[in-house]
């Protein structure tokens, strides 16, 4: 995989330029959805974590996260540790849409893909479950670092093919690839513009493999100092430095 990756403003094509963090742009995305439980070993921890049998989902399991959380791709990440003292990583592949997808087929899919960057998604644990749902866990300021930078689809030959890991302070937490996933990028963007309209600048993010916090033993989470670092193959590195807000 060669060629310089080009980064811009999510769902153009036109001026863009290597090195562009892409998160700065992503808070203009229409909407951000991700995907739960989409990588097998993911879903086989976290049912043991729970005390229940795994059951692989027969459809994929769409959330919402605000458009607020995007952070940096590069810096700190402050986190309001006064909200939740579980805060948990996951690193992802993220989909940017390029042009509008509404009632898509899963042949016709990936055309309307812009580019691919790497994601965090990082959640509170004790929110998720307080709650019952994803979207406050997940939706908190600074709770999506994103980028380094757009790469668009025609650099990446096969997204389903690409190494990605996460470590905290250097010590490696998640370490799998994306045909681990259990619905395709196709098939989740056909699920979703069945029912929603995908516009251009709209992000998919596509599920986190095995390794999160939650599902150790004994549990581990993010604390104020940690460093976390997040990459996808020839797609590059997110790093954040975990600080608490005032």
């Amino acid at each position: 995989m060669g060629g310089v990756r080009r980064a811009g403003p999510l769902g153009t094509a036109a001026a863009v330029r290597r090195g562009r963090p892409a998160g700065a742009a992503a808070a203009s995305a229409n909407n951000l959805f991700a995907l739960g439980l989409n990588y097998t070993d993911h879903g086989e921890e976290a049912y043991r974590a729970a005390g229940r049998e795994y059951r692989r989902p027969r459809h994929p399991v769409v959330f919402t996260k605000d458009r607020g959380c995007v952070a940096a791709p590069v810096g700190p990440v402050g986190i309001d540790f006064s909200l939740s003292r579980e805060i948990d990583w996951e690193v992802e592949l993220a989909v940017v849409i390029g042009r509008r997808a509404w009632r898509v087929d899963e042949a016709g899919a990936l055309d309307h893909v812009f580019g691919y960057c790497v994601a965090n998604d990082i959640t509170a644990r004790d929110l998720q479950t307080r709650h019952k749902q994803y979207y406050l866990s997940k939706s908190l300021p600074g709770s999506c670092p994103l980028g380094p930078w757009i790469t668009t689809a025609d650099e990446v030959p096969d997204p389903h093919d690409l190494a990605i890991t996460l470590s905290v302070n250097g010590v490696l937490r998640q370490v799998s690839r994306t045909d681990q996933m259990v619905f395709s990028i196709p098939e989740t963007i056909a699920a979703i513009s069945r029912i929603v309209p995908l516009e251009p600048g709209d992000l998919i993010l596509t599920g986190t493999p095995a390794g999160t916090g939650f599902a150790a033993d004994p549990p581990s989470y993010l604390a104020p100092g940690d460093v976390v670092e997040c990459s996808v193959e020839g797609l590059g590195t997110l790093s954040n430095r975990i600080t608490a807000l005032d």
